[in-house]
């Protein structure tokens, strides 16, 4: 591994950099939440929100949408199998991981019994209608 080295780019070699990120290594210290959360992109159509969660590789029923009171949780997880791919048990490579991912969104201001979920091609779409504001009622009361 080739520890400094960017390409077509000027940087100064920094030697305890890489003892830095050795030790990040060796104590599994460095941050995962990379690995661990999903993307998502959300998009105000004016009536509604669009949020767009990238997961791919997951089966429509590894994925659980719950909502309690003003929060929807977002859950993905894979099965993890142990089984080894080749005879012997040996990999040469093996970079896919397995786990699950969480995310909790507030929807306090969404039409929570109109939401809508799909999934296609590893991408989550849920509309998130927005609640429909309501004026406040003007009346007068009566004097008895």
């Amino acid at each position: 591994m080739l520890y400094g080295l960017t390409p077509f780019e000027k940087s100064t070699f920094d030697l305890f950099n890489v003892f830095h990120e050795f030790e990040k290594d060796f104590f599994n210290t460095k941050s995962t939440s990379d690995l661990r959360a999903c993307k998502t992109d959300i998009c105000d159509k004016g009536d509604k929100f669009v949020l767009e969660a990238e997961l791919p590789g997951f089966a429509k029923e590894d994925i659980n949408i719950d909502i309690n009171g003003d929060y929807l949780t977002l859950t993905a997880s894979h099965k993890s199998e142990k089984e080894d791919k080749d005879k012997d048990g040996n990999y040469i490579c093996r970079e896919r991981s397995y786990g699950s991912y969480q995310r909790k969104y507030n929807i306090s201001n969404i039409d929570s019994n109109a939401i809508e979920a799909e999934y296609k091609n590893g991408i989550l779409t849920l509309d998130l209608p927005k609640k429909t504001k309501t004026e406040p009622e003007s009346r007068r009361l009566e004097i008895k």
